[in-house]
């Protein structure tokens, strides 16, 4: 991630009137555990990788300093309440028949309070980790063959969290591209491969997959 980020940042520095190349990312990872491990991402954290590892030459570590990172939780896709109202108050404002009363933000607001630095630029790019947690689930058919076996008693509940998971990250990042535009996803995971309650065949590699091992 940090050499796909110096590419990009060196170059849209070098030639800023290049649309190849962005200073704005989105890292979204699974969890606050590899969120935390991921600060290293930051050109400015003590540990920073660039010059750290040595992935930036001297000459460009003022470059490097132009990019502009958001490391994020694919929980925070989720629109949260804006409007703090009891039940009760809820029946009294909607009434019998009432329209249902708005209470949770748009997806506008949502990209202003996770990624704020970001939202003015066009065209960023997203890096997925732990990316086999995100992808949209196949639409079943009636003429679709079972995708596995009828899930047990214990392995529905992870199986429910797989797919609440994979609509939640999804659907957060395509309100990002109709709100503001991305130029590229890079899904990196060490298992590429559909979940239970895909929809998919358990296992079988993500189609769009580079590499293998």
């Amino acid at each position: 991630m940090a050499m796909l980020i110096a590419w990009q940042t060196i170059n849209a520095v070098r030639d800023p009137a290049s649309k190849l190349f962005t200073t704005g990312f989105l890292i979204v990872a699974p969890g606050i555990t590899i969120k935390d491990r991921l600060r290293v991402l930051y050109p400015n954290d003590t540990d920073s990788y660039y010059l750290n590892r040595e992935l930036v030459p001297p000459e460009f570590a003022e470059a490097i300093q132009k990019a502009k990172i958001i490391i994020t939780n694919y929980h925070a896709f989720k629109l949260r309440e804006v409007v703090e109202i009891s039940k009760v108050g809820r029946r009294l404002v909607e009434g019998p028949r009432g329209e249902r009363m708005k209470t949770l933000e748009t997806p506008g607001q949502m990209i202003h309070r996770v990624m704020p630095e970001l939202e003015t630029m066009k065209h960023i790019m997203v890096l997925n980790d732990e990316a086999h947690h995100c992808y949209r689930e196949k639409v079943k058919s009636d003429d679709d063959e079972p995708a596995e076996e009828p899930a047990k008693a214990d392995d529905k509940e992870e199986i429910k969290a797989n797919r609440e998971a994979a609509r939640l990250w999804i659907s957060g990042l395509e309100a990002v591209q109709k709100k503001m535009g991305i130029a590229t996803v890079f899904d990196l995971s060490a298992t590429p491969f559909f979940l239970r309650g895909s929809g998919y065949e358990t296992g079988t590699l993500f189609p769009w997959t580079v590499t293998d091992f």
